[in-house]
C-alpha cells in the first residue's frame, strides 16, 4: 500500500518541499518510468498544497509542441504551441516563470477561469533535453515565489537522472 499524502500547506515550504523530495525518492526508487514518475509527481504536489492543477505539458513536437498529461485538478488545454501563454513561454525560453497574477500576463491562457497565480518549470532530462514543462495553477493571487520555484527544480532534478533507475 502506497503511503497517503500529508498536506503541507502549514509547514514552511522549504521543510514541506524536503518532505516531498523524501516521498518521490522513495516512491520512484528503483522506477525509470517517466510517464510514472510524472503522474507520482503530480499527485504528491497536487495533494500536499491543494493547488486547482497540478501536471505536465509534455514536448510532443520539438521547439513547436507541448500536450497535456499527467495532472491533477480540472481539465487542462490539449495542446500549447512553444511561446504561447505561460507554459509555451517557460518552453520556449527554458526558464521559471512565475505570475502572480495570470490576468496581468499578457497571453495567457485560461484553461480554468479560477486559476489566479501560476508558476512553470523547464524539465529536462539527462542530456538537456527539454522533454515537458510542469505546469501549477493556484486560486489564489501571488501564491508562489522563489521557494515554490527552487523546490519544485528539486522535484523536477528526478528527469534529468542518467536514466538508471533511482537507488
Amino acid at each position: 500500500m502506497e503511503p497517503v499524502i500529508p498536506d503541507l500547506r502549514r509547514l514552511p515550504r522549504r521543510e514541506a518541499y524536503r518532505t516531498l523530495e523524501e516521498m518521490q525518492r522513495l516512491l520512484l526508487a528503483g522506477s525509470d518510468d517517466v510517464i510514472a514518475a510524472m503522474a507520482t509527481t503530480s499527485a504528491l504536489v497536487h495533494h500536499a498544497f491543494g493547488h486547482l492543477w497540478t501536471g505536465f505539458y509534455r514536448v510532443v513536437d520539438a521547439n513547436r509542441l507541448l500536450r497535456v498529461g499527467p495532472y491533477q485538478g480540472t481539465l487542462g488545454c490539449l495542446d500549447i504551441a512553444f511561446g504561447r501563454g505561460v507554459c509555451g513561454t517557460a518552453a520556449a525560453e527554458r526558464r521559471v516563470v512565475i505570475v502572480p497574477d495570470v490576468h496581468a500576463f499578457p497571453g495567457h491562457i485560461a484553461c480554468d477561469g479560477r486559476a489566479r497565480s501560476e508558476i512553470v518549470l523547464p524539465v529536462v532530462d539527462a542530456s538537456g533535453a527539454l522533454l515537458a514543462v510542469f505546469d501549477v495553477d493556484s486560486e489564489h493571487v501571488g501564491a508562489f515565489d522563489d521557494e515554490d520555484a527552487d523546490g519544485l527544480t528539486r522535484l523536477m532534478a528526478w528527469f534529468a537522472r542518467d536514466g538508471r533507475p533511482a537507488a
